[in-house]
């Protein structure tokens, strides 16, 4: 099984690269699955292939009961597995939330809130440790502050996408590829990107609320060749304007 080709020079993989390049190389020989196997730590669970994951069962719901991930070859599920590897912890904490909500409401239609969040959050979300400054700029949707003013603030900050599937989206990078940031609980205060503080800070409670606030992630100085000019930023339809409070 050969993945296709993944540019691991890219700035947003280097969290990723030592584990990553391993295991797709292993994947050409033995299947994803296998190739994460050999490369977890003891917090991981095992990688075992999709057939594994019985017809009706949910996926949430059998991970958390057999501590073992079902597992495609391919991008989404190998990607997966690599924030498994990076983040056992707060995936764990992710999937526990995840089973006991299926445990209390079953698998319906519609999710609900604490479900969708947690789905958006493992799909889609980063992690960001940021000067209070450039919090504010971001939570404000303050473009031209957060990417041109604040700029230099950049090197004093620290993003890590951590949905698998943003990461399988950026092996073709496009403009409008958007990250939902978790908020920290205060502004003013360093978000910690350590595991173990992740999962331990994560609740029903406070994901239900959507704490989250996007960000396009080529924007970050950096990422992409083109957003050195300013007017890269004027691009409405995806560094979209906070939008106007709803009518009463």
């Amino acid at each position: 099984m050969i993945l296709p080709a993944i540019d691991w020079a890219q700035p947003w993989l280097a969290p990723y690269r030592p584990d990553g390049e391993t295991v797709a190389q292993a994947a050409r020989h033995v299947g994803v699955a296998a190739a994460l196997q050999g490369a977890r730590p003891g917090a991981a669970p095992g990688f075992v292939q999709q057939h594994e994951l019985p017809a009706g069962r949910a996926y949430e719901a059998h991970v958390f009961q057999t501590r073992t991930v079902p597992t495609r070859d391919n991008l989404h599920d190998f990607f997966n597995g690599l924030v498994w590897l990076a983040f056992p912890h707060t995936k764990r904490r992710l999937n526990e939330l995840q089973a006991a909500e299926i445990a209390r409401h079953g698998v319906a239609p519609v999710r609900g809130a604490v479900r969708d969040a947690l789905t958006l959050f493992d799909e889609n979300g980063a992690l960001l440790d940021a000067p209070p400054a450039l919090w504010q700029a971001l939570v404000a949707r303050d473009w031209h502050t957060l990417f041109v003013t604040r700029r230099a603030l950049w090197s004093e900050a620290r993003l890590q996408l951590f949905g698998h599937a943003l990461l399988e989206k950026l092996v073709t990078p496009r403009k409008a590829v958007t990250a939902h940031v978790l908020l920290p609980r205060d502004l003013h205060t360093s978000m910690a990107l350590d595991d173990a503080a992740i999962a331990t800070d994560l609740d029903a409670n406070r994901l239900q609320t959507k704490p989250f606030v996007p960000l396009p992630v080529l924007g970050v100085p950096g990422w992409c060749d083109e957003n050195t000019e300013a007017s890269f930023y004027a691009d409405t339809q995806v560094f979209r304007p906070l939008p106007a409070p709803a009518k009463r």
